[in-house]
């Protein structure tokens, strides 16, 4: 499955740099091209999996690995492994929340790359660990940096990443076991939604604020085709805009989520 996972970016890498190729570069155009070299940065948006990463509470110990083949015995080395299908960096499908009906196989190839938009709450979310993003934030971001593109992959940098791997700090849940992390507001994502984007991004546990109750923003995206990507990490080396995403989840069938490899490609930035 992996093998075809890695086959399935390549070929869609491939039609991605045929394309720029057959149209008018731009100052900002993604050299796909350059890549290869390192003439062009791609940054890693995906953690490790490993069983010591944070969980969301009740999923400790989630992740399983067994050695099924070894060198010495057999020739060659292969493990198994078990994990929620919501673990590290990860996809929601849309059928996580009902009435949403894609599950992770059948989101469009498409829809997996697009336009990053990076709106940056780090200054809100330090004085405030349960910030939400308001639409006149991102009336602010617009502001700056134009409209938000249809088909723009939108990820919130709260700088919630310093506290990873630290699973009590990054939970940050009170003597209640309340969770208290930052996350989007209902009102900005219906904003996004009318924007055209086609999915959410956070670097914490969930685009829900900690303390949210009932998932409000889950059950406002993800219903209207949206799909999540949540844990990102690296957020901090991307530009505000400008930058490109690719969002490669494992393609399991009928699966509700699933674990992602997320890159982001830099215009025209040589990587150091």
């Amino acid at each position: 499955m992996l093998r075809g996972l890695v086959a399935s970016l390549i070929a869609a890498l491939a039609a991605l740099a045929i394309a720029f190729a057959d149209s008018p570069r731009k100052s900002n155009a993604w050299d796909l091209s350059g890549i290869p070299t390192e003439k062009t940065h791609v940054v890693d948006l995906t953690y490790a999996i490993n069983g010591k990463i944070p969980a969301w509470p009740g999923d400790e110990h989630a992740f399983e690995t067994h050695v099924v083949a070894t060198p010495e015995k057999d020739g060659y080395f292969a493990r198994s492994f078990s994990m929620p299908e919501h673990y590290g960096t990860h996809m929601d499908a849309p059928s996580h929340f009902p009435p949403g009906k894609l599950t992770l196989d059948q989101i469009p190839a498409e829809r997996l790359f697009g336009p990053a938009v990076v709106i940056d709450v780090r200054e809100e979310a330090t004085k405030n660990a349960d910030y939400r993003l308001m639409v006149t934030r991102v009336h602010k971001w617009e502001a700056l940096h134009g409209q938000i593109p249809f088909g723009a992959i939108v990820m919130l940098r709260t700088g919630w990443a310093s506290r990873w791997p630290d699973q009590a700090r990054y939970r940050n849940a009170d003597t209640s076991g309340v969770m208290h992390f930052p996350g989007f507001s209902v009102e900005a994502a219906k904003l996004l939604i009318s924007r055209g984007a086609v999915a959410l991004g956070i670097d914490t546990l969930s685009i829900d604020y900690g303390p949210s109750p009932d998932f409000e923003v889950h059950r406002v995206d993800l219903p209207a085709g949206l799909y999540n990507l949540e844990n990102l990490a690296n957020l901090d080396e991307l530009p505000e805009s400008g930058a490109f995403v690719i969002a490669a989840p494992i393609k399991l069938e009928g699966g509700s989520g699933g674990p992602a490899r997320v890159f982001a490609i830099l215009p025209n930035q040589e990587k150091r």
